[in-house]
Formats: structure tokens, C-alpha cells, sequence
């Protein structure tokens, strides 16, 4: 990994820029897919290879935006980070571990490991290495919505954070005339704690999931601290607070820390999803787990491959039904 400064042009656009050139293939798309809570997040903007992201820092809110483009020397990958408003230092530092710098698969790679993996874990690879594991650092930001979509449909949690954030969120700061139209801070947790109860039933937020992020964000200062904690431990001590398990925890650890290893136990679909990839039959967490034991260190590796694939469990029995509180 190298870092540069952004050239003067794209400098003297922003409060604060660098220019961050992985070690490898990389894709922005794929290495940031994961943070977006559906197309319409609104704290998100995909412009083809541009991202742009508004979030608060200690400092405060910041804009950053995200260019890909393969133009460095002989053609090698970089990616141009601009960031604006009081928390634009803090943005930019902490990018390129949101870039996914910190992620090391040379282990996942090492021929001996590698050649333990099914097969379509090992083709889903080689054509995936420009795929990293985000570490956002952000705790609040990744914790509210994973508990939102807590034994819900995904469509119906996402739908209720957009209203939400787009209720109580703050606009981005300003990034000249380019800033996106409707760009979005998620609320700080602060934010999150004068949002009214009847405020959470027109989102479609049940009592129980509601109650959970008020009762987390209490502690938000501490939440906060878990980011420089190793993963497996944040994930553990976050358990402590009542309605986050070890779904919650795995989710949450996986984007704020990149965990390799994490895995999202009690998940709607996962178990029988995974258990169809590698055996052809369904199974559930135990048996998730003990078929991804051989590979403890990089199992939730070994799940984004076999996603990566677009492979698809075949369909039997009941699907959860997307459920709409707002009109009762």
C-alpha cells in the first residue's frame, strides 16, 4: 500500500485529499458494496467508479468522495480520496482503512490453504482478487441499521432507515456544485436518541428492534471505543447489551472491522445458503459451522467468495413477509 499526495488539481478541489495506491487488483465497487444499505442508502452515492460518503467523525460531519480509476504507473490501480467539512482530516485518514488496506489475504492464499478450499471457492477467488474487506471504524453508523433488519425482510429495514435518516440525518457538507443532490449524515446517536416513538411505528420499527437502539446508544461512547478492540472481542463485548447477538455482533464486526472470520450466526438464510453451496443440501448453523471449521481465520472469506459466485440455494417452503406497521 502507498500513499501519495492528490495531484494539484484535485487538492485545491477539496479541504483535505490524498491519493492511496493498493498493493494489487482493486475494485471500489465490490470492497465498498457491503456498507451501502441498498441502492438508495441515503449516506451513499454511486457515480459509476466515484463513491461518495457523508458521515460524522469526532471532528464532525465530512463528505468524501471516493474516485477508482486505474491510471497510476503502467496502469496499477489508485483511488483519489477528497473530503470536505470540519471532520475532513479525520475522513481522510481513516479511508484507507475503509478501502480495505488493512486486509491481508496472504494466508487465504498461501497454496497450501488455498488448495483445501472447494473448487468454487478457489475459481470465485481467482477471479476476485480485487475484492478487500472494508473496516469502516464507525460503530453507531453499522450498529443502527444491523439492528434494524433484525428478523425482518431486508426490503422493509431498509425502508425504514431511509425514512429515518432522511427525517433526522443532517444534509452532507458541501463539496462545491458537485456534492449529490440528497446526500445525507446518518443521525449521530445523539440524533438517534430523540427520535420519538411514534416516529419508529411510521418507519415500520417495531417496539423491540426500537428499544434495542435506544438501549445501545445510551452507550454510544463506549460503542465507539470497540473499534480499536480486535473484532472478536468488540463482537463479544457488544453482546452485553441486551437484544444484540451474535448475528448483530458478526454483522456489525465484518464492516466497522473487517473481520475475516466472522460469521452471522442465526441468520434467516446463511446456514442453509452455504450448506447448499458446499454439499448440496441444506443445513443449519451448527452444521454451517462445522463445514467452514477447516477454515477458522477466514471463514467469512470463504462466505464472500461463495457470494461472489451468484450462486442461489434452490427455494422450498415459507418466505418471510414484508410487514407494514406504519398504519395501525
Amino acid at each position: 500500500m502507498t500513499i501519495a499526495e492528490a495531484p494539484p488539481r484535485l487538492a485545491a478541489a477539496a479541504d483535505v485529499s490524498l491519493r492511496w495506491y493498493p498493493d494489487g487488483p482493486y475494485s471500489l465497487s465490490r470492497t465498498l458494496g457491503p456498507l451501502l444499505r441498498g441502492n438508495s442508502d441515503p449516506s451513499f452515492c454511486v457515480q459509476g467508479d466515484v463513491i461518495w460518503n457523508a458521515f460524522t467523525t469526532p471532528e464532525g460531519p465530512a463528505t468524501i468522495r471516493l474516485a477508482s480509476a486505474g491510471g497510476g504507473a503502467a496502469g496499477t490501480p489508485l483511488v483519489d480520496i477528497q473530503a470536505w467539512g470540519p471532520g475532513a482530516d479525520a475522513a481522510v485518514k481513516a479511508a484507507p482503512r475503509l478501502l480495505g488496506a488493512d486486509d491481508d489475504w496472504q494466508g487465504f492464499d498461501e497454496p497450501a490453504f488455498h488448495s483445501t478450499l472447494p473448487r468454487m471457492v478457489q475459481e470465485a477467488r481467482r477471479r476476485a482478487l480485487a475484492v478487500r474487506l472494508p473496516a469502516s471504524g464507525r460503530m453507531v453508523d453499522q450498529l443502527v441499521p444491523i439492528i434494524l433488519e433484525q428478523k425482518v425482510t431486508v426490503i422493509e429495514a431498509r425502508r425504514g432507515y431511509r425514512y429515518l435518516v432522511h427525517r433526522y440525518g443532517t444534509p452532507a457538507p458541501r463539496a462545491g456544485m458537485s456534492t449529490p443532490a440528497g446526500l445525507v449524515v446518518a443521525p449521530t446517536a445523539a440524533q438517534w436518541l430523540q427520535v420519538p416513538s411514534w416516529e419508529w411505528h411510521k418507519a415500520g420499527v417495531g417496539p423491540q428492534r426500537s428499544a434495542t437502539v435506544m438501549r445501545a446508544l445510551r452507550s454510544a461512547v463506549a460503542l465507539e471505543r470497540l473499534a480499536v478492540l480486535p473484532a472478536l472481542v468488540a463482537g463479544e463485548k457488544m453482546q452485553v447489551i441486551p437484544g444484540i447477538g451474535a448475528w448483530t455482533a458478526a454483522e456489525v464486526v465484518q464492516r466497522t472491522h473487517g473481520c475475516p472470520d466472522s460469521i452471522s450466526v442465526g441468520d434467516y438464510h446463511l446456514a442453509a445458503y452455504v450448506g447448499a453451496a458446499l454439499t448440496g443440501r441444506r443445513t443449519d448453523d451448527a452444521g454451517m459451522l462445522k463445514l467452514l471449521e477447516p477454515w477458522r481465520g477466514h471463514r467469512q472469506r470463504v462466505v464472500r467468495m461463495i457470494q461472489s459466485t451468484g450462486f442461489r440455494k434452490p427455494t422450498f417452503g415459507p418466505r418471510m413477509t414484508i410487514q407494514d406497521h406504519r398504519g395501525h
